[in-house]
């Protein structure tokens, strides 16, 4: 597997960089909030993911399921990208914000942050109002008023389902991401064995 420059033939180098401008594309002016943390940001690594994918296997994973894309931190911040273009990045965020706040173990670190998560998701023209019907989002209110790391299950459950049913497929047939699998299944059974997950020194 190509590790160096000097190891690198000329053909593996032009589909490293093209793969890489590829996804560009969707990573375009892609920055994720406070909440979401670093996950907006590639991880252009020579190591195999936690699932024992190189990052061609990564990203052709991200068909196969929607568990598998937001399972992955480069699906994920390719997704967003994608989502940003149809204005609805604010689904994703509010999944992302969810899934950190499950995290927090200080109550009262809890409920400060499921207020603010309120305040810029749930309520009433707040400033990236996911689309969720009225029911849940006074049940959410409700949830609030002894928050616990549960407290925003059901609104985040639809919110997923929604992305699941609508956005996702559309991300799957998107040019964009259309030539980035391409791409990465001809990378995949290129008998050179070079991986545009490998990093590029120069």
């Amino acid at each position: 597997m190509c590790r160096t420059l000097s190891a690198f033939p000329t053909t593996c180098l032009e589909r490293a960089k093209e793969f890489k401008t590829r996804l560009g594309i969707f990573l375009h002016k892609s920055d994720l909030g406070s909440d979401a943390g670093s996950v907006g940001k590639l991880e252009w690594s020579s190591k195999h993911s936690k699932e024992g994918r190189n990052f061609s296997e990564d990203v052709l994973g991200w068909r196969e399921s929607f568990d598998l894309l937001l399972s992955s931190r480069n699906g994920v911040a390719a997704f967003h990208a994608f989502l940003k273009t149809e204005f609805s990045e604010e689904n994703l965020e509010f999944w992302l914000a969810c899934e950190e706040f499950k995290k927090i173990r200080s109550a009262t670190k809890l409920a400060s942050r499921a207020h603010r998560i309120f305040e810029e998701f749930i309520c009433s023209e707040a400033p990236k109002e996911v689309n969720i019907d009225h029911e849940t989002r006074e049940l959410t209110r409700t949830n609030l008023q002894a928050a616990t790391a549960t407290c925003f299950d059901v609104a985040q459950g639809k919110t997923r389902t929604l992305m699941e049913k609508d956005s996702y497929p559309r991300f799957l047939k998107s040019t964009a991401y259309l030539d980035l699998a391409a791409q990465a299944s001809a990378t995949n059974t290129s008998p050179s064995g070079c991986s545009p997950a490998e990093p590029l020194h120069t």
